[in-house]
């Protein structure tokens, strides 16, 4: 079906067909209602293709199908007495015909004058074309809304990846793709619910706003109060919150919270982002890891039906048991030239990352520097689901360290397709060690370090009360989204990701 080619050629010019449709509009407004508000929708597209895509013509001849649908128009074709036209909604598209007998010529004129991108509500009923279609027999068409920018030429969608971001619902009308990422993105964060509710987890909200920025290393945003004349911070985590519940006796909680921390932009990277943190006291970092494997399984099976992910051209095998190995072994596994060298001497990690024009803080310790090294050699190549365990007490301030090797904490971070998905400990019940950490966490904002934490005596007060052996993880569901529905970049996955002031 070609589609309406009059107003909507390449070669016309934006404004001249701004102007026309904003002159239809001046008439509807002299006729009466432009904006109708009494069109009842009963029926979806996608609906009615399940119910009848595969109902003969007979039997669609001999018991009509009563209908009544709404949606954009997004391609027409006038054949005299006769038009075709699609409208599309959330769900489908569904094509309906029109002829003049039927909805007679004043409803036919009408419809010959509208534009693509309108919105339009049919009544009629069901029947199959020549083609074996299944499509609307209109008996009434009306306008709804009247569009007066046209959709992009010739229908393609939007090529520019810029504007795709600054106008997501032209996106969302063009690109079906589009819209099943997002639907797929909804599906996923359903399913998580799902799996924590069955799990026996409460659901709970906590602050945004926060006096002290806590739960996490990051750089936050910043606002101001007017009625309390006081600084406060937009949410880095919700860690600090979630656990003080554990210290209530809300043994089990989690939340899917919004999150801001003030970083650059990248494709892994928005300044607002989605998390699903969770908390279950009387459990382990070994523990979480077998429940996040579950959780992961179990979302993308409701998501996808199956548990091998592609991804970027690579297939990603959920199903199999996650690796689990340190920083120190995935790098020397990951990078032949490391496989012998000597990683616990300071001076040999100092110079290697200078050999590689890697940034690294002068006052990191073995650990931190050990770290550092993985992240920029290492982690890009974690392919396949892998947890790497038992990172430094130096950057895991809110992690309980090991009994046997105090220098480590009880903590991994999951990693797939090369980037972070979670990060989880056996959480540091022990107020005075958590009063010693953000103490030196002080001493290195002083020194210069923006993501260094603050002092949250509210925080160490609760502590003191008594938190049980707890366990606790957060999963980036911007990042799972992208993997499950194999996109490259987590702007895609955003709706309305973070840009520059448009100029």
């Amino acid at each position: 079906m070609s589609e309406q080619p009059a107003q909507n050629s390449p070669a016309a010019d934006d404004n001249q067909i701004i102007a026309e449709r904003r002159e239809k509009l001046a008439e509807l407004r002299r006729q009466g209602s432009a904006f109708p508000n009494d069109f009842e929708r009963v029926d979806y597209a996608g609906t009615l293709h399940a119910a009848y895509g595969e109902k003969p013509k007979e039997e669609l001849e001999h018991s009509p199908v009563p209908v009544q649908l709404a949606g954009r128009m997004v391609l027409k074709r006038v054949m005299g007495k006769a038009s075709f036209a699609t409208l599309q909604d959330m769900s489908g598209r569904m094509q309906i015909y029109l002829s003049k007998e039927v909805v007679g010529d004043t409803g036919y004129e009408a419809f010959k004058r509208w534009d693509l991108g309108d919105i339009l509500g049919v009544k009629g009923t069901l029947f199959r074309t020549k083609t074996n279609e299944l499509t609307i027999q209109a008996s009434e068409v009306r306008l709804l809304t009247k569009s007066l920018r046209p959709l992009p030429e010739k229908f393609h969608g939007l090529t520019d990846t810029e504007q795709k971001y600054r106008q997501r619902y032209l996106d969302l009308i063009t690109n079906e793709q589009a819209r099943e990422t997002f639907m797929r993105r909804s599906r996923t964060i359903q399913a998580i619910r799902e799996f924590m509710t069955g799990k026996g987890f409460l659901e709970v909200e906590t602050p945004m706003m926060h006096p002290i920025p806590g739960g996490a290393a990051a750089k936050p945003f910043t606002t101001h109060h007017n009625a309390l004349d006081m600084e406060l911070f937009l949410r880095i985590a919700p860690e600090l919150y979630l656990k003080r519940l554990v210290v209530g006796g809300l043994e089990k909680v989690f939340e899917i919270n919004r999150n801001f921390r003030n970083e650059g932009l990248s494709t892994r990277h928005n300044p607002e982002f989605t998390m699903m943190e969770f908390y279950e006291a009387y459990r382990d970092y070994r523990y979480l890891m077998d429940f996040v494997e579950e959780m992961l399984r179990y979302t993308a099976h409701e998501v996808l039906g199956h548990t091998a992910v592609a991804y970027q051209g690579q297939v990603i095998n959920l199903a199999q048991p996650f690796a689990r190995m340190t920083a120190l072994e995935a790098t020397r596994l990951y990078n032949q030239d490391l496989e012998d060298a000597p990683l616990h001497d300071r001076e040999f990690l100092v110079a290697e990352l200078q050999r590689r024009k890697i940034a690294f803080r002068k006052s990191d310790g073995i650990g931190g520097l050990q770290l550092t090294l993985f992240e920029e050699t290492t982690e890009h190549q974690l392919v396949q689901p892998t947890f790497i365990i038992d990172y430094p007490v130096e950057t895991s301030p809110l992690a309980r360290a090991s009994d046997a090797r105090p220098e480590i904490t009880e903590r991994f971070e999951l990693y797939i397709a090369g980037r972070e998905v979670a990060n989880g400990f056996s959480e540091l019940n022990d107020p005075e060690d958590q009063a010693a950490r953000f103490q030196a966490q002080v001493a290195a904002k002083e020194a210069g370090d923006e993501e260094a934490m603050f002092y949250d005596a509210d925080y160490i007060r609760a502590l003191e009360h008594g938190l049980p052996p707890t366990g606790g993880c957060g999963i980036g569901i911007d990042r799972l989204v992208m993997l499950l529905t194999d996109s490259a970049s987590i702007r895609d996955v955003i709706l309305f990701p973070q840009m520059r002031l448009e100029e």
